[in-house]
C-alpha cells in the first residue's frame, strides 16, 4: 500500500506543478495586460500570493469550509451506532490509525465524499438518502471507498487541487468581468500603453485567460479518474464483497434527485459527481470532461471480479486490464506483489429492516445531530422538542403531563449543582482532602431509565448538560462530553 500512496504522490507533485505553471502564466500576462511591458513582475508574485493564502486557508480550515458548505452535521457513536460501526470496521481493515469523523446531510439524493488534508483530520460524509435507501452491504461498499481515497492520500490532493482550480478560476473571472463590464475609456486608463501598443499580447492573455480553466480542469481529470477505480480496488479489498458497493454505485445513479449542496470544487469529491451524474451513467458525450470514469464500466468491473469468487489488487488490476483495452498502469508493480487471493465473502445476513423503520431513524438522527431534544412521556408519547424552545416546561398534548426541556432547565441545574459542587470541592483542596474534592464532584443521579429501547430519548446530566440517547445506543453506561461523569444507563424489562 505504501508503493500506491508514493505513487499517487509523485503524480500529484506533477499534476499540482502543471496547474501551478498556469497560474505563474496566467499571472504574468495579466499583469503586462495591466501595465505593458514590466506588468509581469507583479503579476506573477500577485498571482502565486493569491494561490498561497488559498492553500494556507484549505490546509488550517479546509475540510471544515467543505463540510459547511455541505451543510453537514457530525454524528457520534452514541448516535447512530451502525454507522458508526461501519466506519470503525473499515478503519480497522484499512489499518488506518486514526478514526475519520463521521458526518451526515439532510439530503434525499444518495451521495457520499471524503474530505481532510490528512488521515489524521479526515471525515467521510454520507447523505440522508444514502443511509436510507442502501443495505448494509452497499453502505459498507461506499464507506469503504471513502475509506480508500483517505488511505490513498486522495483527499489531500483533492483540496489542493481544488485550491489551485479556484486560484485560476478567480483570477481569469475577475479579469474577464473587468474587460467585457469596464467602459473603453476606462480599460484604456488600465491598460495603459499596452492597450493602444500591443493589441496581439491583449489577444493572447484574453485567449489563455479563457482557457486557462479548462487545461487547469483536464490536468485534474487526467489524474482523478483513476483515483477513483484506485479507490474502487481498495474498496473491494476492504469489505471482500465488491458486489456491495456494484449494487451501491447502480442505485446512486438511477436515482433522479441530485444533492442540493455541492459546488465545482466540492462536486470531484462526491463518490458520482454531481455535475455529471446522469451523464456517467448515459454515456454522454459530457463524460468526457468529467472527473470520474463513466460508472456502468466501475460496476461491470467490480461484477466480474466478484464472479471470479476472490478478490486482491492484482485480481482487480487484471479485471480492470481487460475492461480498459489492455491498459495496466492502475497500479504499479511494487503493489501487486502480495498476490494471495482472498476468497469472496456472504452478504450479511438479517439486513431487512423495513424501509419505514431506516427513514424514522435516519430522520430521528437528522433532530437529534441538529439539536432536537426527545421528552419521553408516561403516556407513551415522545415529544421532539426545537433546540430553540424558550418555555421552561412543555405540556404533552395527549395527557397533558408538564415536561421540563433540557434547553431551559439545564442553565438552571448548572449553576445550582455546579456552584454547590464547586462549593464542596474547594472546601475539599482547602482541607487537603482529595478524595473528598472526587467525591465532591461525582455527587448527584448517577443512573438514567429508559422508557423504551426503540426511541430516542433525552435527559439532563446533575452538572446540567443535556444527554441524548439514540435507540441503538445498547450499552450499560455513558459519559456526559461536559463533566466526564460516568452515567449508568437503564433499560426496560
Amino acid at each position: 500500500m505504501w508503493e500506491l500512496i508514493a505513487q499517487n504522490r509523485r503524480k500529484s507533485i506533477i499534476i499540482l506543478i502543471a496547474m501551478l505553471m498556469i497560474l505563474v502564466v496566467l499571472g504574468g500576462l495579466i499583469g503586462a495586460y495591466i501595465s505593458y511591458p514590466d506588468g509581469w513582475i507583479y503579476g506573477v508574485p500577485g498571482a502565486i500570493l493569491i494561490w498561497l493564502i488559498m492553500a494556507l486557508v484549505a490546509y488550517n480550515a479546509g475540510d471544515k469550509i467543505i463540510l459547511n458548505v455541505s451543510h453537514a452535521t457530525q454524528v457520534s457513536k452514541d448516535m447512530y451506532p451502525r454507522l458508526y460501526n461501519i466506519v470503525e470496521e473499515m478503519k480497522i481493515a484499512a489499518s488506518l490509525p486514526h478514526m475519520p469523523e463521521i458526518y451526515i446531510m439532510n439530503d434525499s439524493a444518495m451521495n457520499a465524499f471524503a474530505t481532510g488534508v490528512k488521515p489524521e483530520r479526515s471525515a467521510i460524509v454520507v447523505t440522508a438518502g444514502l443511509i436510507e435507501n442502501l443495505s448494509r452491504d452497499e453502505l459498507q461498499g461506499v464507506i469503504a471507498h471513502e475509506m480508500g481515497h483517505i488511505i490513498n492520500r486522495d483527499v489531500a490532493f483533492m483540496t489542493f487541487a481544488g485550491v489551485l482550480m479556484g486560484s485560476i478560476n478567480i483570477i481569469s473571472h475577475t479579469f474577464l468581468r473587468a474587460i467585457f463590464f469596464t467602459s473603453v475609456s476606462r480599460r484604456g486608463k488600465l491598460g495603459g500603453k499596452m492597450g493602444k501598443s500591443n493589441p496581439m499580447l491583449f489577444l493572447f492573455t484574453l485567449v489563455f485567460t479563457i482557457i486557462a480553466p479548462i487545461l487547469a480542469s483536464l490536468f485534474y481529470f487526467a489524474i482523478s479518474r483513476k483515483r477513483e477505480y484506485l479507490a474502487d480496488a481498495t474498496a473491494a479489498r476492504l469489505t471482500r464483497y465488491p458486489e456491495g458497493l456494484a449494487s451501491a454505485l447502480e442505485k446512486i445513479t438511477s436515482t433522479a434527485g441530485d444533492v442540493a449542496y455541492y459546488n465545482k470544487i466540492t462536486a470531484p469529491m462526491f463518490i458520482i459527481n454531481p455535475l455529471y451524474s446522469r451523464d456517467l451513467t448515459s454515456g454522454s458525450s459530457t463524460v468526457n470532461f468529467s472527473t470520474h470514469p463513466p460508472t456502468h464500466e466501475r460496476i461491470r468491473i467490480l461484477r466480474t471480479l466478484h464472479g471470479k469468487g476472490h478478490v486482491s489488487m492484482r485480481e482487480y488490476q487484471s479485471v480492470y486490464a481487460n475492461h480498459r483495452k489492455g491498459d495496466s498502469s492502475l497500479i504499479p508493480d511494487s503493489g501487486l506483489k502480495d498476490n494471495t487471493p482472498t476468497s469472496i465473502r456472504q452478504p450479511f445476513a438479517g439486513d431487512t429492516q423495513s424501509h419505514k423503520k431506516t427513514l424514522r431513524e435516519v430522520g430521528d438522527l437528522l433532530m437529534a445531530a441538529n439539536g432536537f431534544y426527545f421528552l419521553p412521556c408516561s403516556c407513551g408519547l415522545n415529544i421532539k422538542v426545537p433546540p430553540e424552545m424558550e418555555k421552561k416546561h412543555i405540556q404533552c398534548p395527549r395527557c397533558g403531563t408538564a415536561l421540563t426541556v433540557p434547553s431551559i432547565g439545564s442553565q438552571q441545574n448548572f449553576s445550582q449543582n455546579q456552584m454547590s459542587q464547586l462549593g464542596a470541592i474547594v472546601g475539599a483542596v482547602a482541607g487537603g482532602t482529595a478524595t473528598a474534592a472526587t467525591t465532591a464532584l461525582n455527587t448527584g443521579p448517577l443512573s438514567f431509565t429508559k422508557k423504551s429501547a426503540d426511541r430516542w430519548e433525552t435527559f439532563t446530566c446533575s452538572c446540567g448538560s443535556p444527554i441524548q440517547l439514540s435507540p441503538l445506543f445498547k450499552a450499560r453506561q455513558i459519559r456526559c462530553k461536559s463533566c466526564r461523569k460516568k452515567i449508568t444507563i437503564n433499560y426496560p424489562e
